[in-house]
This record gives C-alpha cells, sequence and structure tokens, in this order.
C-alpha cells in the first residue's frame, strides 16, 4: 500500500476520532467543512455531465439544515422541504430556463450531501433519551477517564460503535476481496467482489455483536446482528450508489483531495445512507426490544 495512503488514512482517522469524542459544535463544524468539500465534487460530477444546478443555493440551504439538526432536530426535515422549495424557486429566475435535470441534480445535492449528513448530527448530538454530557465550551465533552468506556455518554458509544461497524466493514471487503475476491459484484464497480461484500458485512456484524454486548444494547444479541448487517449492506450500497455517478461522469475519483484515497466523496460514500437508517434503528426499532 503507498506511504501516502497509510498516512492519509492515519491523519483521517485521528481527526475523525477527534469529531466523535468532541461531539457538540466541533462535530457539527466538523461535519459542516465535509458537507461542502462532498458537495463541491458532486456539483462537479453533475456539470461534468452539462448539467447546471443552483450549486450555491444548495450549499448554503444545507448548511442551514446542519445548523438546524444541531439547535432544533425537530424542525430539520421539516425545513429539509422548505429548502427544496427555495431551490426550485431559485432555478425559476435564473437567465437560462432550467431543465428538469438542473432541478433534480440540485435536489439530490441537497438530499445526498445535505440532509442525508444530519443524521450523523443528530446521532451524535442530539439523539433523544440518551445521555449526552458536556464539560467543555461549545457542547463538547472529553472523557475524565479512557478506563471504562462504557460509561462514556450514550450517544457518544452508539456513534463510535457506528463508526466502528463501517470501518470493519471496508476493511473486510478491501483486505478479503483483494485475497480472495474472485467473482465480480457489479458492473458499477469492476474491483468489487461477491467475496470481498460477504467479508464486509462480516466484519460490521462482529463488531457490531461485540459493541452490543459491551455497552449493554437491549437483546444484544439479535440487535448487534441487525445492526452489524444493516450497517455492513447499507455501506456497501453507498459505496456503489457514488462509484454509479462516477461511472456516468466519466471520471475514476470525485477528487484528489485526499493523497492515495480520492475525493471527500470516495472516502465518504459508505457513510451517507448509513447515518438515517442507524438513527432510526436506535430511536424507532431498538425501544422495541425493552418494551
Amino acid at each position: 500500500m503507498p506511504l501516502s495512503r497509510i498516512v492519509s488514512a492515519v491523519i483521517a482517522i485521528t481527526l475523525a476520532l477527534g469529531m466523535i469524542i468532541l461531539g457538540g459544535w466541533y462535530f457539527t463544524f466538523g461535519i459542516g467543512i465535509l458537507i461542502v468539500l462532498a458537495q463541491l465534487e458532486y456539483f462537479r460530477l453533475v456539470r461534468a455531465k452539462g448539467v447546471e444546478p443552483a450549486g450555491k443555493t444548495t450549499l448554503v440551504v444545507s448548511q442551514l439544515l446542519l445548523i438546524s439538526s444541531m439547535i432544533a432536530p425537530n424542525v430539520t426535515d421539516a425545513m429539509f422541504c422548505l429548502g427544496g422549495t427555495i431551490i426550485c424557486f431559485y432555478l425559476l429566475f435564473q437567465p437560462k430556463m432550467a431543465t428538469i435535470a438542473d432541478i433534480s441534480s440540485s435536489i439530490l445535492g441537497l438530499f445526498y450531501a445535505g440532509y442525508l449528513p444530519t443524521f450523523w448530527v443528530r446521532l451524535r448530538v442530539s439523539l433523544p433519551n440518551s445521555s449526552n454530557a458536556s464539560n467543555l465550551p461549545l457542547d463538547g465533552y472529553w472523557p475524565d477517564s479512557w478506563l471504562n468506556p462504557s460509561q462514556f455518554p450514550t450517544a457518544l458509544t452508539l456513534t463510535f460503535l457506528v463508526m466502528a461497524c463501517i470501518w470493519a466493514a471496508d476493511i473486510g471487503a478491501y483486505t478479503m476481496g483483494k485475497s480472495f475476491g474472485r467473482t465480480r459484484l457489479s458492473d458499477i464497480s469492476p474491483k468489487k467482489t461477491v467475496e470481498g461484500a460477504v467479508f464486509g458485512v462480516l466484519g460490521s456484524l462482529i463488531v457490531a455483536e461485540i459493541g452490543a454486548w459491551y455497552f449493554h444494547l437491549p437483546a444484544w444479541q439479535i440487535s448487534g446482528v441487525m445492526l452489524g448487517t444493516l450497517i455492513g449492506i447499507t455501506s456497501l450500497l453507498g459505496d456503489l450508489t457514488e462509484s454509479m455517478m462516477k461511472r456516468d461522469a466519466g471520471v475514476k475519483d470525485s477528487g484528489q483531495l485526499i493523497p492515495g484515497h480520492g475525493g471527500i466523496l470516495d472516502r465518504t460514500d459508505s457513510y451517507v445512507f448509513t447515518a438515517p437508517l442507524v438513527y432510526y434503528f436506535f430511536t424507532l426499532l431498538l425501544p422495541l426490544f425493552t418494551a
């Protein structure tokens, strides 16, 4: 593996862990930067197809959604509908009449790289019925002791567990697929194999099962399997979705921001669709195990 890829991965993981632990506005600010970078890459892909989306307006609306998810998460969904409406109205008054492709690509940009990432903030910062201690300015948190992670705030432990599952899925799919992969998974991404996908889901499942036991999730034997399988499959489908967009745009990577890894979208595609599903898993499905 190239040295640049290893160094970039170490830096990215360190920053991600710092964001997750600190939480509060620190985490929100970090997600906000990722949203801007991801949307810029997304709009470059779109413009490569000759489409002219409402890029600046979508960027602004996305940041408003993110702020809303931090201070008033209950209204974020309503703001998403309002934001989509604003984008459509904006396109009405352009000198050149907007096309269906202009409108749909703008709304997809808002949904894919603006609205869905807000669920990470909801999970880490505003998860209902969970402890979310704050001992730093800007609603931040830093553990007084690292000896017993099970005593960390619930929102922190659950967010870390989800991230660990995604990392396990990515590592399992990459390493085992490279070593044992023989059967192509999809023409969308020729390098992905069925064997790699299976090991990716299995890696996520194992980490989720261990985490569910360690953090005392309700009915941990069942909930761990469900969570790990959900994350493993969703992260894979998120990866394929981004690959489909790149293939349509005729590019290998969404950008070159991260040496050895490509662009932000290339590194975060596994996280996009995972966020809302795990959020609703914890808020809607998991409580059923305690009923």
